[in-house]
């Protein structure tokens, strides 16, 4: 509430509108994320999950976490390579 409050007071904003709009943005994030993957790599990742699951065995959990972790590795190439640009390659030029 006082982070609230102070956002309330230096923005002049209804401390109830902020708290209205935080609670839809939390409500949401859970869409939002589904939008930015791609509704393809969660039914991917979800199925890892699954069989692995179904499978029961330490083996095949891990067998999961190595997959889950190479597509969440996939997925973080653009945020730790900025000039990372789909079908460009990294050469230099002379």
């Amino acid at each position: 509430m006082p982070t609230m409050r102070g956002m309330s007071r230096n923005l002049n904003i209804p401390v109830g509108c902020i708290a209205r709009y935080i609670l839809v943005k939390w409500a949401a994030s859970g869409s939002d994320a589904l939008l930015l993957a791609g509704p393809v790599v969660v039914k991917q990742m979800s199925e890892v999950v699954d069989n692995a699951e179904s499978a029961g065995t330490d083996e095949a959990k891990l067998a999961a976490y190595e997959s889950l972790s190479q597509i969440v590795s996939w997925l973080r190439v653009p945020l730790d390579d900025p000039d990372w640009r789909p079908g460009m390659t990294n050469q230099s030029s002379s």
